[in-house]
């Protein structure tokens, strides 16, 4: 199958581009939003491939995959063919609603078109209309190197998290960094944070310190959190959002709406190691199984063959 979309979230389509079909991505000299092409950053496959946006119409696709508002406003007009625009359709949907938790209407309003979400949360949340709705949890894959933990710190990774504010939780990572060793990385992150680390060296940056902290009040279930349990990393994190369905309090990882308690759960670990890795271990299995990456490509290659027409999904949600 050839599907084309838009570069948006690098890690996101690296992880997508495990399945058997091939992605088309459009790129343009300017590098603009969802045209960077390729980049230097992961190491796609030969399945990826870069088409110059001004002559897309000239390709043939099997089904076309918005994931933001203006691929799906202005995007689609400006370099799709009318034909093209009459493909099958998916919008992938990485985010909760951020307008009104509750009421926000999604973009997309269309019988004829499939709404992906990456968790139940976001589709929970979602007024999804008349679109036929369904949920693709996030896959990663097993990284080459183990949790070791041997650095007396916590790590929180988000990219731009000062100028992202209260969403993401800056004041709490203030407020954690005054009481508890924990360092930050990220792109944008300036005199807060060590700055970027690139996907592909981030396992063996990231494994080396005690746990990983989520300071995120609303936002979807972030990949990096997944990453971190897949190498047997303990999770801090906020009970909000999907995290509250993936962390096991105790077994799995620590979650809770007290930053006080949570604090506790840190001090904790950095004085027992041994503890750390017994919670690491246990997010790992639960990694292992929600979220393996055979399984995400599955469910990818089952939603494109169905929308296409190539095979029957039965999926209920749909």
């Amino acid at each position: 199958m050839r599907i084309f979309t838009w570069h948006i979230h690098g890690s996101y389509l690296y992880y997508l581009s495990q399945g058997d079909y091939q992605i088309f991505i459009p790129v343009k000299e300017e590098k603009t939003e969802g045209y960077y092409g390729r980049g230097r950053t992961f190491p796609f496959g030969s399945n990826v491939i870069e088409i110059p946006a001004d002559e897309a119409q000239n390709y043939a696709f099997d089904c076309i995959l918005f994931q933001t508002n203006k691929n799906f406003l202005v995007d689609q007009f400006e370099i799709l063919s009318e034909a093209q625009r009459d493909l099958p359709k998916i919008y992938l949907e990485h985010d909760p609603p951020y307008q009104h938790p509750t009421d926000s209407k999604h973009i997309v309003d269309d019988p004829n078109m499939v709404l992906v979400h990456v968790t139940h949360f976001n589709k929970l949340m979602w007024n999804n209309n008349r679109t036929p709705t369904t949920v693709i949890e996030h896959g990663v894959i097993m990284p080459e190197v183990c949790y070791t933990g041997e650095l007396d710190k916590g790590i929180v990774v988000i990219n731009n998290l000062p100028s992202r504010g209260r969403l993401l939780g800056f004041d709490i990572f203030k407020q954690v960094k005054e009481h508890i060793p924990v360092d930050l990385a990220g792109m944008g992150t300036g005199e807060w944070g060590l700055g970027e680390v690139l996907h592909p060296q981030l396992p063996a940056f990231e494994s080396r310190y005690r746990f990983f902290f989520n300071p995120i009040r609303y936002t979807s279930l972030g990949l990096a959190v997944c990453e971190a349990m897949m190498m047997g990393m303990p999770v801090i994190g906020l009970a909000t959002t999907e995290l509250s369905t993936v962390i096991d309090n105790g077994y799995s990882g620590f979650i809770h709406t007290d930053i006080d308690i949570l604090m506790d759960k840190m001090r904790m670990l950095l004085r027992d190691k041994s503890i750390a890795r017994d919670i690491g271990a246990n997010g790992r299995e639960v990694a292992m199984e929600r979220f393996n990456i055979k399984r995400f490509v599955r469910d990818w290659e089952a939603l494109f063959m169905a929308v296409t027409g190539k095979e029957i999904y039965t999926t209920a949600t749909i």
